[in-house]
């Protein structure tokens, strides 16, 4: 018995061990000064792979393609280096890269994580270490505001909107345009699908929209058995997933079973190479940059780097969050005298960037009362005929 006590106390003792020193290891890597003058980092936190590796393949690329033209200009030597989300795996993969980045003493800013899951796992030892993290695309309300908890941290900034704006404008759009009486909403019992439902449900309720709630595994691949479910006089199926694909399985089994519901999909379904069932409606926090005459010549540049490939709609947030980034990061240098003392130099300078011509259009700043972006919103299109994406709303 004494033997397995001295045993018990002896592993008890060099776990303490280990987290002291692992804490010890994080505080110096958030602290140790690095010169401007050398290559500093930024991390892409991303789904890579799985369902939805194609928010990590847009993102990455405009996030490149911002480090590639915006840096030099600034007087900065960056390096992107890439860490893989897959939505499948759930969140601590993201926790697990978190502890990487924190350190790494070159590491001095993270862009992501891209999605809600992600970014609620990994905030809090972001913000212990002082690092400043810009979501593209995580939506989730209580990352930014305490709805009714706040989830995220100080740390925390996102360049898009969240799900207290895109559930109402959602809601907003079924009841006002769409004249829908009857609405199915289903959730993937995750946070990013879960705030945005319980978003949407609560206006729907509100304006007399008679809501069926449905939730599915987020590794469903096969929705027949929710079809099923789904009324007959349904107007609207409301699916705020992640993986557009699900989607485009979704709404081709509602045809099938004959239901004349049509899919309403989130930010997360906004793929024109995914989900192409014409009808249907999809929202997201960005325009076709295609449109606006002063991103021209940058959309030129993109596309000469990335030939036959698609705008879409993920990769631009993500080069505005490149650009918040290294402009925070050039103050700091300034503030610092060209040597950042430590990570949490460049979060202090976050409210105070200020872009002129952004990429989704008008100027940018954050909001004083949140870490969202200011007088940001949300695009409503719909399918057409030959898959395109058309603003409607």
């Amino acid at each position: 018995m004494k033997k397995l006590i001295g045993l018990a106390l002896a592993v008890l003792v060099a776990s303490v061990a280990a987290a002291t020193a692992s804490a010890g290891s994080q505080v110096a890597a958030s602290s140790q000064a690095v010169s401007c003058n050398g290559t500093l980092k930024i991390a892409l936190v991303t789904p890579l792979t799985g369902g939805a590796g194609f928010l990590g393949e847009q993102q990455g690329s405009w996030a490149k393609y911002a480090v590639k033209t915006l840096a030099k200009p600034l007087g900065l030597k960056i390096q992107l280096v890439l860490g893989d989300t897959p939505v499948e795996q759930g969140a601590a993969v993201a926790q697990t890269l978190a502890q990487k980045y924190v350190g790494d003493p070159r590491v001095l800013g993270v862009i992501g994580p891209a999605t809600s899951g992600s970014a609620v796992a990994s905030t809090k030892t972001y913000q212990q270490a002082g690092i400043v993290q810009i979501s593209p695309s995580a939506t989730r309300t209580t990352l930014t505001k305490a709805a009714p908890t706040l989830e995220g941290t100080p740390s925390f900034f996102r360049v898009v909107p969240g799900d207290y704006i895109q559930g109402p404008t959602d809601a907003h759009y079924m009841i006002d345009k769409l004249k829908a009486k009857k609405v199915v909403i289903i959730d993937f019992q995750e946070p990013y699908s879960t705030g945005l439902a319980d978003a949407a449900q609560s206006v729907l309720k509100a304006a007399g929209v008679s809501v069926t709630r449905l939730s599915a595994p987020n590794t469903t691949t096969d929705y027949s058995a929710y079809v099923t479910k789904v009324p007959s006089d349904a107007d609207i199926v409301f699916f705020p997933t992640q993986k557009p694909g699900d989607a485009q399985t979704f709404a081709q089994q509602l045809i099938e079973q004959g239901k004349k519901a049509k899919v309403f999909g989130s930010d997360g379904s906004n793929d024109s190479t995914a989900f192409k069932v014409p009808g249907s409606y999809v929202s997201n926090f960005a325009p076709d940059i295609t449109a606006i005459a002063a991103d021209k010549s940058v959309i030129a540049g993109w596309k000469k780097d990335n030939p036959g490939k698609p705008v879409g709609s993920f990769g631009p947030p993500a080069y505005g969050a490149v650009q918040v980034m290294l402009n925070a990061i050039k103050k700091a240098c300034v503030v610092d005298h060209g040597v950042i003392k430590q990570k949490r130099d460049v979060l202090r300078q976050m409210k105070k960037v200020r872009i002129n011509n952004w990429i989704l259009g008008g100027s940018f700043r954050f909001s004083t009362k949140s870490n969202d972006p200011l007088n940001a919103k949300f695009y409503i299109f719909q399918i057409q005929s030959n898959g395109s994406y058309k603003l409607v709303g």
